[in-house]
């Protein structure tokens, strides 16, 4: 969103979008969550709480918040959900940080 140095144009829903993305991944867990993701193609959530020694609705609750933000991707086959890393979502974040910094 570029203006000029006389006008100020906020949308609420860019607003919103940015501190959904902020929020989630601020949190120390959610930030090892990624990584952990990231060399794997898919995990589910079995494994995160078992490498990371939370509760499974823990891991769930995270995986979630990681879910609502697209920085993570969920398929259902069977009984199991799946995640994996949603890159599109990771390069929207970076973008974001980077107008933030600028």
């Amino acid at each position: 969103m570029k203006t000029s140095p006389t006008e100020l144009a906020i949308e609420a829903s860019d607003i919103k979008k940015a501190v959904l993305l902020l929020r989630a991944i601020e949190h120390p867990l959610r930030q090892k969550i990624l990584q952990f993701m990231s060399s794997r193609v898919q995990v589910y959530v079995t494994e995160v709480h078992t490498e990371f020694k939370v509760e499974q609705s823990v891991a769930s609750d995270h995986l979630g918040i990681l879910r609502d933000a697209q920085l993570v991707l969920a398929q259902r086959k069977g009984r199991f959900i799946f995640y994996s890393v949603n890159n599109e979502g990771i390069e929207r974040l970076h973008r974001l940080l980077e107008q933030v910094i600028d």
